[in-house]
């Protein structure tokens, strides 16, 4: 689609800016957090209001978040109400949430926004309104795979964050930290930028394009920087997963000081932590989606949907099928 024509909300502007977001049940409250905290934040540490934001949901009722707390909102969604930026905040199961109608509500809303975007699981619901064809885009790294096969039209990366053009979205909770620290440099700059994220002592601020980890390492102050790397071969590879001796191999060490690495920072052995890798990778999968058993076994390494059931059974005590079903072990 061609690139809008609309002023771009992230350069150095003083107007306020009219932010609605549309907040689906199933959310992280932390998403919710990271979008809305520092707009506060920044609007305080400025001392006015340049950040001018609504909390709306579909129905206008509270939406229940993850964790059962639900969020209080503004009002209903009107897709008629004037916004210059937009963005849909979801959680699991938003790709499927909204009906057709909904949908072209929301289609409505963001092309008459300066900017729109999805928070995390809020891109499917974007990207159901074709504002997201031919142009880049990120959602939560759980989704990736089937996020690109819905809409293959979309340029998906594995990015925290992505704008192209009016279009902006993010991976999750750090990562929408991450952008609105952006857009708070691009219109108040650094300064005031920095003092938000040391309101949060939030000091591992990323790129956009840095790639979302399947498994968030922090600093690892105190540990041994190979075994970040050997986690991130791991992770790279959990469709077909490396022997420990070709990971040790990578790292620059034997297999054996590998082994001793992992026993003593994080209680396992490289192989038992790699499948366990594997397993919490399948479960996701098992719980969030409708892939069939086979192709869940062959996407996180395994020979054989049987080879994958008893893994799995011997993990978490019930087959994947049965817990897919919520059934009992």
């Amino acid at each position: 689609m061609p690139k809008s024509e609309k002023p771009s909300i992230f350069q150095p502007r003083r107007d306020p800016l009219r932010v609605t977001f549309l907040l689906f049940p199933g959310a992280s409250i932390m998403c919710v957090a990271s979008a809305v905290d520092p707009l506060r934040a920044a609007n305080r540490i400025v001392g006015e209001a340049h950040f001018d934001w609504r909390i709306v949901s579909i129905d206008g009722s509270p939406p229940e978040t993850t964790s059962g707390l639900p969020v209080a909102v503004h009002g209903r969604f009107d897709a008629g109400a004037q916004t210059d930026m937009f963005a849909v905040i979801g959680g699991f199961g938003a790709r499927s949430q909204a009906s057709s109608t909904q949908i072209a509500a929301i289609r409505r809303a963001a092309r008459s926004a300066e900017a729109y975007g999805g928070i995390e699981a809020g891109t499917w619901l974007i990207a159901r309104t074709g504002l997201l064809e031919g142009r880049a885009a990120t959602t939560h790294w759980e989704d990736m795979e089937d996020f690109a096969s819905a809409f293959p039209g979309t340029d998906v990366r594995r990015d925290r964050y992505v704008i192209d053009g009016p279009a902006f979205t993010t991976g999750g909770a750090s990562p929408t930290f991450d952008f609105m620290l952006h857009l708070i440099r691009a219109r108040l700059g650094m300064a005031v930028a920095l003092d938000v994220a040391s309101v949060f002592i939030y000091d591992q601020a990323h790129a956009s394009s840095d790639a979302q980890p399947l498994v968030s390492l922090g600093r690892l102050d105190g540990y041994d920087p190979r075994l970040a790397q050997a986690i991130r071969l791991m992770e790279a590879h959990i469709d077909r997963p490396l022997t420990v001796a070709a990971i040790a191999k990578r790292t620059g060490v034997t297999a054996r000081t590998l082994e001793k690495t992992f026993l003593k920072s994080i209680g396992e052995t490289p192989g038992a932590y790699c499948l366990r890798l594997r397993l919490n990778a399948a479960r996701r999968l098992v719980l969030d989606t409708r892939e069939p058993m086979a192709d869940i076994a062959a996407r996180t390494g395994f020979s054989s949907a049987a080879a994958f059931s008893r893994a799995f059974s011997r993990a978490f005590g019930k087959a994947p099928v049965r817990m897919r079903r919520g059934g009992p072990a």
